[in-house]
Parts: structure tokens; sequence; C-alpha cells
């Protein structure tokens, strides 16, 4: 091939185009279901935890939805080994069809006036399925994309992955902000919420329709190699490059959850925002969040992963503290969303690339298995307590403690990133 031929035909990168499509789909389906759990738990929680105190229903909820994440380093190490040994398509098709049937599962379920205890108990079976099909979807999908996406754009292609996962948290509140203007309350708490189960598990069958049609990226010699989805080749010849996965999707995963998922609570609970105010700040923030990804992952095909998580690191070390109690003490909420975005465009030099650079650090056999379960842990420790701890040490007055701890877990992720090679371990035809 001289310099001037085109790397691909026009029908290959329609070809591939489509892939990226296919598999992002399948992740705001997981994403979207996953979260839509969350936004309408105000809603059944009386049906499946009947008590006279709306807390205790709704810290029931949040127990079953923390559930979830305790399911997802199974489900990573359970897909990665699925997509390693039988094929990333394989794994795909599977996760997103048990994400389907635990939504369908839940918009279907009877309430504990109907069947007492093993309601609850059914929906706690339902969510645990969706966690573990959560935390199968991340290491699969990040996996096929860095695979499958064009050389030397791979940061680009690649940055789809949070596109769809942010675009799935939208989605599920756009979904129920419109069944608050349909319906009323009664009718909400009545059958209404319901509504966005079904929503999704129809959303899972096409993008299981999508996923179909794919292409498979991983070797019949590969997959059928004694080393495929193993967990002793892992940590026997890949244990620096997983530890090292794991240290930095920690301080990633908290960040992330930080700024995205608690930051609503934060502010209205420390800021004094009422809660529609919050809602419409962190739906604008989230936004920009979501069209920044494509940019940093641009910008990370032109500076190198390494370069990017560097970034990242040492901006979010210092200016986490900062943004917070800037936060803390904000009255205007124009300023509030501009000190959100920022914080989220410094997490953007993580997330863009967040599937691709753990994808970079594992050879084929075990791709799927390396950046699904070292993804799944970081992130079920770090990312599903960052509420917890943050709420707890308010509770205790030493809420400030919490910024330090994120500003803290930032500079141990930069101390791993300097252990990222300068040229990716794998897939080193790409920077």
């Amino acid at each position: 091939m001289t310099a001037q031929e085109p790397l691909y035909t026009a029908a290959e990168r329609r070809q591939r185009i489509f892939a990226i499509v296919g598999a992002s789909s399948g992740n705001l389906v997981e994403w979207f279901d996953f979260y839509v759990y969350a936004f309408c738990a105000i809603y059944f929680a009386p049906a499946f935890f009947p008590s006279d105190d709306p807390t205790v229903q709704l810290l029931n909820t949040a127990g079953v939805f923390a559930a979830g994440f305790l399911m997802r380093p199974i489900g990573g190490w359970l897909f990665g080994r699925i997509a390693d040994k039988h094929g990333r398509k394989s794994s795909m098709m599977i996760s997103v069809l048990m994400m389907c049937a635990g939504s369908l599962a839940i918009a279907c379920l009877p309430t504990y006036a109907s069947i007492g205890v093993a309601a609850p108990a059914l929906l706690l079976v339902a969510r645990l399925f969706q966690g573990l099909s959560v935390g199968g979807e991340y290491g699969t999908t990040a996996t096929y994309m860095s695979e499958v996406a064009l050389k030397g754009r791979r940061g680009f292609y690649g940055s789809f992955q949070y596109v769809t996962l942010i675009g799935g948290q939208l989605l599920a509140v756009l979904v129920v902000v419109i069944l608050q203007q349909l319906l009323t309350t009664e009718e909400l708490r009545a059958w209404g919420w319901r509504i966005p189960f079904v929503v999704g598990a129809l959303a899972a069958v096409i993008s299981l329709l999508l996923r179909r049609s794919l292409e498979e990226t991983s070797s019949a010699e590969t997959r059928a190699s004694k080393k495929a989805g193993s967990l002793a080749e892992l940590f026997k010849h890949h244990k620096a490059a997983f530890i090292t996965v794991v240290g930095y999707t920690a301080a990633g995963s908290l960040i992330f959850y930080t700024f995205s998922t608690y930051m609503q609570k934060f502010l209205v609970n420390t800021v004094g925002m009422h809660a529609k105010t919050a809602s419409g700040v962190m739906t604008v923030a989230l936004l920009c969040f979501m069209l920044m990804q494509p940019l940093f992952g641009m910008l990370s095909d032109r500076i190198g992963r390494r370069a990017s998580m560097l970034w990242f690191c040492a901006l979010g070390a210092v200016c986490t503290l900062p943004i917070l109690m800037a936060l803390k003490s904000v009255d205007s909420p124009v300023m509030a969303s501009l000190l959100i975005v920022l914080a989220l465009a410094i997490a953007s030099f993580y997330t863009s690339i967040s599937g691709l650079v753990k994808a970079e650090m594992f050879p084929t056999e075990v791709r799927a298995l390396g950046v699904g379960l070292s993804y799944a842990v970081a992130n079920a420790v770090f990312g599903g307590s960052a509420e917890y701890v943050a709420l707890s040490l308010k509770a205790i007055g030493h809420e400030e403690a919490f910024y330090w701890y994120v500003s803290g877990m930032l500079v141990i992720g930069f101390l791993f990133s300097l252990r990222l090679p300068k040229q990716a371990a794998y897939l080193h035809h790409d920077r």
C-alpha cells in the first residue's frame, strides 16, 4: 500500500461505522434501563416496600440499586470470558438480552399487595440480572469498539461509548419528565412507573436486532486458544496491566460519579437549590458532557492516550477541591452549571477514552476479560460508593474531607497513569 492509497474503502468505512452504531446502541439501552430504576424509585417504592416512612421505602429501593453494583465484577468476569472464548458479538447479544429480560420483568412484577414479600424478592432478582448485564456490557463493548474502530481515529470512535452511556442517563430523565407532564402523581404511582421499563425492553429488542448483523472481530484461532478468557492467564502474564488499569479507573469512576449522579443531591443538600433547579442544572451539564466526548477522543488521537490520562489526573487533582468549594457557596444556577461543566470537561480526558485506554493494555485472548473485570472492580468499589462516602462524611460534619478524598484518588490515578506505555502495548498500530 502506498502512502497515497486510502486505508479503507468507502464500503469498509460504512461497515465499521455501522458496527460502532450497533455496539453503542446496546450501551445506550443498558444504561437507560439501569438508571430509569433510580429515577422511577420514588413512584414504585410504596408498591414493593410498604411503610409509613417514605425514607425507609427509598432506602430499600436504594439497597436493591446498590446490589446491582455488586454484580458488576461478576458480570465483568462472566461476559469477558464469553467474549474472549465465544466471540464479542455473542457476549454483546446475551448482555442486552438479559437487560431486556430484567426490564420486562420489573415492568410486569406484581406488587407487595398482591404477592407479599415475594414482590421485593423478585425485584431484587431482576436488578441482579441487570447489574450482571451492565457489568458485562462495558468490557465487551469497549473491546469490540476498539477493535472495529478506524485506525488513526480510534479515540474519536471509541468516545461514543460514553456518548451513549451519558445519553442513556439523559434519555431516562427525559422519559420520566414526559410522563410527569402527561400523568398525575397518583397515576405514576399506580401504573405509570412501569412504562419506562417497557420502553427499555422494546429498545433492547431493537439493539438486539442491530447487533445480530455485526461482524465478529476476534478470530476463531484466538477463541480456540486455551488462554482465551482465562483468569489464570490474565493474572499470570498481565497482572501489572490489570493493577494499572484498576488504579486509574478508580480515580476515573470516582470523579465521574461525583460530578454526575451524586452532584444533583449535592446541589440540593449542600448548595440549597430547589430540586427542580438542580435537575435543570444537571441536565444541561450532562448534555454538554455528552457532546464533549468526541472532541476529547479526537484530542487523544493527536496527543496519545498516555498524555490524555496524565492531563486528566493532574488537572483533576489540582482543580477538584476548588471546584467543589466554589460550588458549595454558589448562588447562581448558571455559575453552578459552568463549574460542573468545567469538572466534567476535565473528566472527559478520561471518559472519552475510558474503554480504549484499557483495551490497549491487553492482548486479544484476554482483552474483554481484562477490560471488563478491571473496570467492574474499580467501578463497584470506588464509583458505586462515591455517594455513600460523601453523604456519610457530610453526616458527621466533615463534608470537605470528601473533596480531599476525590483529589487524593486523582493523585493516585496520576501515579498509575505514569505506568502507561508511551505507545499502546497492544493495538500498537494506532496511538
